[in-house]
């Protein structure tokens, strides 16, 4: 079943989907201008989403193995704000940290044994497999509302 999640994981990120596009596919072609817009007060950028979507598998990552908080790279948690004078390179930065958090992500899923993936962490009432298969589906989501503030960007004329 490992192996099953694994492309589950690598589907809603990377690899070709019957859905559309996935995440790190969303993100083509993004300036660092166009990622850090956002249709207002209090709604996100790109660049957050990619932001949170990176800290979540971090977590889930933290979570299946076991590990201590405290070693994402970045101070605070789940929302992360754009960084002033932001730069291109400074987004190329945070696409980096969303590919580096997948990468790491992929490999703790490919490490667990079946029971592994039975494995309830830390007192949780739900499964790891569970929560593998949803944070596959948090990359769709937020694969969605990218691919809404997208259409937004090119509407603001």
């Amino acid at each position: 079943m490992s192996i099953v999640l694994v492309s589950l994981l690598d589907e809603a990120f990377q690899k070709k989907s019957w859905h559309g596009t996935n995440l790190r596919g969303s993100l083509r072609s993004i300036s660092a201008k166009d990622a850090a817009w956002s249709l207002g007060r209090g709604r996100k950028s790109i660049w957050e989403h990619v932001l949170h979507a990176a800290y979540w598998k971090y977590v889930v990552r933290r979570r299946l193995l076991g590990e201590k908080r405290g070693s994402f790279p970045l101070a605070g948690s789940n929302w992360f704000p754009v960084p002033p004078g932001a730069t291109q390179k400074d987004w190329q930065a945070a696409i980096k940290l969303l590919e580096k958090e997948h990468r790491l992500l992929r490999d703790a899923v490919a490490s667990l044994s079946e029971k592994g993936l039975r494995a309830k962490p830390g007192g949780s009432k739900l499964d790891n497999a569970f929560m593998i298969r949803g944070i596959a589906l948090h990359d769709i989501y937020h694969t969605g509302q990218i691919q809404f503030i997208k259409k937004m960007l090119k509407s603001r004329g």
